[in-house]
C-alpha cells in the first residue's frame, strides 16, 4: 500500500475553524485526522504541504517510521505547528491501518481496557446564579464530573465587557460560586475549574488556598506552562491537584512535569502532542508515575473519535473533556459519521478505523474564515491571557 495524496481542509465548524487532514492510498482507503492549533490553521496547512512532498509514495502502515521522519526530517525538530500537523497525519495513518485490518483503532493500541469512556462536562461560567442552575441541570441528567471556567462581573452585577479580565475579581467570583455549587449538589459530583493559564503564581496560590475546603477534583492550567520551575514553586504552596498539558507538543515537554510530580492529571491533546503515537508514549510515562490521563478535547469529531480510542485502551485514563454544546454544531454533511454520546460517556466504537467520516465535497459549504482568539486585557489596557 502506498500514500497517493495528503490534503488539508481548513473549515468553519460552529464558532471556530477546524483543520482536517485526509491521507489517501492506492488501495482506496482514506484516513482522516485533525490538527489542534485552533486559530493557526493556515500555518498547519503550510506545514502539511512540506510533509506531503515526502509522504506520497510511502507505506502508510509504517507509522512510527513516518512519525520520526516528519519530526526529525527538517533538522529544526519540534514546535507546536509541526507537532499539530504531525498529529493530524498520524491520526489518519492509524485510521488507515484500522480500516485495512478491519478493526477499530483501539484494538491496535492494546485492546479495550474499559467498556465505556467517561466524560466531564463544562456547564458554564462562574459569574452568577446561572452557573448553579446549570450545574443542577447537568447533575439531574446524570453528569458526575463538571468543570467550570472563571468569569467576571461589573459592579452592578451585569456581565462584564468581554475583553476585560482582572484576576483577583475573577478569583473572588470563582471561590464564591464554586462554594454555592458545592452547597447545592453536595459531594454527589466532582467539581473542577480551568483558569486557562490566566494567573500568576501568587494569584494561583491564593485561589487554591481559598478553595481547599471545597475538595476540587483539580485546578486546570492555573498558570502558563512554559516553566516547570514556576509550577514547582506553586506546587509547594498548595495541595490542590493540578491538570496540566494541553499545550504540550511532545513527550519532552511533559517530561519535567511528570518526573517532578508537578501534575496529577495529564491533559494531553492527541491533535497537538503528536497524534496517537506520541500519546501512547506519554500515557505510559504517566502510568509509571501514577498519573492519570485526562485528554484535552475542545475541537471536532475527528479528535473526539481518536481520543475515544486512546482512552479505551489506557489503564490510567480518568475522564475525557467533551464540549457537549459545541457538538450540536457539527454539520452532518461534513461529518456523515461521528461519535455519539450516550448519557455522560461514549460506548466502545465498533467500526473499523476511527469510526468517523469526513466528506471533502462538503468543505466548500463550510468555508474557512479567519478567526483570532480573543485578545483580553486588564483595566489598565495591558494584555493578559485569554
Amino acid at each position: 500500500m502506498k500514500i497517493t495524496g495528503v490534503r488539508g481542509y481548513p473549515v468553519k465548524v460552529g464558532h471556530r475553524n477546524q483543520f482536517i487532514v485526509t491521507v489517501e492510498t492506492d488501495e482506496g482507503i482514506t484516513g482522516v485526522g485533525e490538527g489542534g492549533i485552533s486559530g493557526r490553521e493556515l500555518a498547519m496547512q503550510g506545514m502539511l504541504e512540506h510533509f506531503s512532498g515526502f509522504l506520497i509514495g510511502e507505506d502508510p502502515r509504517r507509522i512510527e517510521h513516518l512519525w520520526q521522519t516528519m519530526y526529525r526530517g527538517a533538522y529544526f525538530e519540534g514546535g507546536k505547528i509541526t507537532a499539530a500537523t504531525i498529529s493530524a497525519v498520524d491520526i489518519a495513518l492509524w485510521d488507515i491501518l484500522g480500516k485495512w485490518l478491519g478493526v477499530p483503532v483501539y484494538q491496535l493500541l492494546g485492546g479495550a481496557y474499559r467498556e465505556r469512556v467517561q466524560c466531564f462536562a463544562t456547564p458554564g461560567v462562574l459569574n452568577g446564579p446561572a452557573c448553579v442552575e446549570q450545574a443542577r441541570e447537568m447533575a439531574k441528567i446524570g453528569w458526575r464530573y463538571m468543570r467550570f471556567v472563571p468569569g467576571m462581573s461589573d459592579t452592578d452585577g451585569n456581565h462584564h465587557r468581554g475583553d476585560i479580565y482582572e484576576p483577583f475579581e475573577s478569583i473572588e467570583l470563582a471561590v464564591h460560586w464554586l462554594a454555592e455549587i458545592r452547597r447545592a449538589l453536595g459531594t454527589s459530583v466532582e467539581l473542577s475549574i480551568d483558569f486557562h493559564h490566566r494567573l500568576s503564581v501568587a494569584e494561583a496560590a491564593l485561589f487554591c488556598q481559598r478553595v481547599e475546603s471545597l475538595h476540587l477534583q483539580f485546578v486546570e492550567e492555573p498558570i502558563r506552562a512554559e516553566s516547570a520551575e514556576a509550577y514547582r514553586q506553586l506546587r509547594g504552596m498548595t495541595h490542590v491537584p493540578f491538570a496540566i498539558g494541553e499545550e504540550f507538543s511532545s513527550k519532552w515537554a511533559f517530561a519535567p512535569f511528570i518526573e517532578q510530580g508537578l501534575l496529577n492529571y495529564a491533559r494531553l491533546d492527541v491533535s497537538n502532542v503528536g497524534g496517537l503515537t506520541e500519546s501512547k508514549k506519554v500515557a505510559g510515562w504517566c502510568e509509571a508515575h501514577y498519573i492519570d490521563v485526562m485528554p484535552h478535547n475542545p475541537l471536532g469529531p475527528v479528535t473526539t473519535a481518536a481520543t475515544i480510542h486512546l482512552a479505551a485502551a489506557l489503564p490510567n485514563f480518568a475522564q475525557l473533556e467533551y464540549q457537549h454544546r459545541l457538538a450540536e454544531a457539527y454539520p452532518a454533511d461534513l461529518f456523515p459519521a461521528m461519535p455519539a454520546l450516550d448519557g455522560d460517556s461514549f460506548p466502545l466504537p465498533s467500526a473499523p478505523g476511527l469510526g468517523v467520516e469526513f466528506d471533502p465535497r462538503a468543505a466548500a459549504d463550510h468555508a474557512f474564515v479567519l478567526w483570532e482568539a480573543p485578545h483580553w486585557k486588564r483595566r489598565d489596557a495591558s494584555y493578559t491571557n485569554w
